[in-house]
């Protein structure tokens, strides 16, 4: 059996390695759980130990596949648990965070089933992270860009924001910036304010840099060039 602790490590490292590849740095993991660096190190030697991590010296940690495995489990309790108190107990998407990381240690795989089923076995949580399958296959590479990437005049569409800042999320949840939402770049202020217009209601947000990493997006597709290339139209 592992600690909670354990599986909180695990987790952070898959979310890690899914943003910016592996092997992910002693210092990043620290600073993803809020931990120091030195109790990282002794963690990282435990998972070690039990074939869950491989470390590469001076440069970071990397899930073996067991490892993963158990990443993915947790992770899918997690983002399950997260759709079940937002769409069956009237939880707000600031609120859930928070009570799934509490509840996702201790639940058996047959709540986990019994869940799945009831929220008809979704694809995402609500704030738009993939739930991994029941059989926990890797999740497929998120080719997703941050809406700080883009400059204006680009059309995108919200995918996915972190969960992580329940003040951020209530933020975002009053502007209407959500999963599915069309925003139009406006304005990228040289210190760093990303002005949006979301969706056709001519609300424009302005929403500091570090909000905007946050927030990952796709391209928009006009729906008249769709149109025209159905037609063979140019």
């Amino acid at each position: 059996m592992l600690s909670d602790v354990m599986e909180d490590y695990l987790k952070a490292i898959y979310i890690l390695q899914a943003e910016q590849g592996p092997p992910v740095s002693t210092s990043d993991i620290a600073d993803y759980l809020d931990k120091t660096s030195p109790t990282v190190t002794s963690m990282i030697g435990k998972l070690a130990d039990r074939g869950l991590v491989e470390r590469e010296k001076y440069k970071g940690v990397e899930l073996t596949d067991e490892g993963e495995t158990v990443a993915l489990e947790v992770l899918r309790h997690h983002r399950l648990l997260e759709a079940y108190l937002a769409e069956h107990l009237d939880y707000d998407w600031s609120e859930v965070h928070d009570e799934a990381d509490a509840l996702e240690h201790h639940i058996s795989e047959e709540f986990e089933r019994r869940v799945a089923e009831a929220l008809g076995d979704p694809e995402v949580d609500p704030h738009g992270d993939p739930i991994p399958s029941a059989d926990l296959s890797p999740l497929e590479e998120d080719d997703a860009e941050r809406l700080s990437d883009h400059g204006v005049g680009d059309r995108v569409v919200v995918s996915r924001v972190s969960d992580r800042d329940e003040d951020e999320l209530a933020y975002l949840a009053e502007a209407g910036v959500t999963p599915g939402t069309e925003l139009t770049v406006r304005d990228v202020a040289p210190f760093g304010m990303v002005t949006v217009l979301v969706g056709d209601t001519g609300n424009e947000q302005s929403l500091p840099e570090s909000v905007a990493r946050s927030i990952r997006v796709r391209s928009a597709t006009d729906p008249s060039d769709t149109a025209n290339t159905e037609a063979g139209q140019p």
